[in-house]
């Protein structure tokens, strides 16, 4: 049975752009961020593509104890720590590496009597997000908890993928000065820092969407940074439909051909993840040209303009992104939103196939 839509997932290059986390911070280790099902490109497989990494990190515990499951014996960091006595012992069962972000996990941490030390954990700062993280005293006292060599520190950039933002230095010196006055392993650098602030590799780096051969940065594209795309997602046309001036396509007609020409539809919509948002204006590739999306995108549909692909016909493949034509980047532009959406948001209905191509 041949299944569409599929997204063709390239182990080889995920394994490239790993490569080019070492080039860019040989010193560090590497924490690859494979949370949200690495980003919508399969977690299992790609921690097993990724094996040369020093760890993992998922952002909950459902998803570490998933990959433990798989016999993944790699170190897991779990970003969102835990929050009951029980899933601190499950954990700790299961030789996890927590990350302490409140006031109420340490208080967890401290009224537990678990059944084995925990793994490696760290402390998470509050240096300027303020979204998760300890105050600089709460995290002094904090250390208090943990045997020496057992805990490290880390942050996370609010916006490194702006550069030369001063917030940037800000942040990254309360991180390393609480770093360096106990004595700690630190992490702060995501993608957007590991390739443009080699100030903050430290002693860890945790790559996440560079991993998958997207840019951070909304003026590149993976190709700019010697990144490699690692999702091409696909699907097949299957009608052709000859209109004429004033014919409305898909639902409340609000696209209308000014004049006589063919539409494909093409198997894929919001309910398999493709983006609402890139109704009437999207842009896919069959045939080797680019093609316009007309009319509202369906759960199921999206509906294309022929006129520049005389010679398509139901069958024919369609790309909606991943091609060096059409990167994912530019479709996010057009949909108004970010790249780490697109490829997090599609749904089980599409089929990842993955390969080993060339890298």
């Amino acid at each position: 049975m041949h299944t569409y839509p599929v997204a063709k997932i390239n182990l080889a290059a995920a394994q490239s752009n790993l490569a080019r986390v070492k080039q860019l911070a040989p010193e560090s280790q590497i924490i690859a961020v494979i949370k949200a099902n690495a980003y919508g490109h399969g977690a299992i497989e790609l921690a097993q593509a990724l094996s040369a990494s020093d760890a993992f990190a998922v952002a909950r515990l459902s998803e570490a104890l998933a990959l433990r499951e798989a016999a993944n014996h790699h170190p897991i960091v779990v970003l969102e720590g835990v929050h009951s006595a029980e899933d601190l012992e499950l954990a700790t069962q299961h030789n996890l590496s927590l990350v302490f972000h409140h006031q109420s996990q340490l208080e967890l941490l401290q009224a537990s009597q678990l059944s084995k030390p925990l793994a490696f954990s760290w402390l998470m700062l509050e240096t300027g997000m303020h979204r998760l993280g300890l105050t600089t005293a709460h995290a002094q006292q904090a250390l208090t908890l943990f045997t020496p060599g057992s805990v490290g520190v880390m942050s996370h950039f609010a916006n490194a993928d702006e550069r030369d933002d001063s917030r940037n230095t800000q942040q990254l010196e309360k991180t390393h000065n609480f770093a360096l006055a106990n004595n700690l392993t630190s992490s702060m650098a995501n993608s957007a820092a590991i390739l443009s602030i080699s100030a903050s590799h430290a002693d860890w780096v945790r790559p996440g969407l560079m991993l998958y051969g997207i840019s951070p940065f909304s003026e590149t594209t993976a190709k700019d940074l010697k990144l490699k795309p690692v999702m091409t997602l696909s699907s097949k046309l299957i009608a052709v439909q000859q209109l004429q001036a004033g014919d409305q396509v898909g639902y409340g007609g609000d696209w209308i051909a000014q004049e006589s020409l063919r539409i494909g539809i093409v198997s894929i919509g919001y309910g398999d993840g493709y983006s609402r948002h890139l109704s009437n204006i999207g842009t896919v590739l069959i045939n080797g040209l680019l093609a316009t999306v007309v009319g509202r995108v369906s759960m199921d549909m999206i509906a294309i303009d022929l006129s520049n692909n005389v010679d398509s016909a139901i069958g024919d493949e369609v790309i909606l992104w991943g091609d060096p034509r059409l990167p994912v980047e530019h479709i996010a532009e057009q949909a108004g939103t970010i790249a780490y959406e697109l490829v997090c948001q599609l749904t089980d209905r599409v089929v990842r196939e993955y390969h080993y191509g060339e890298s």
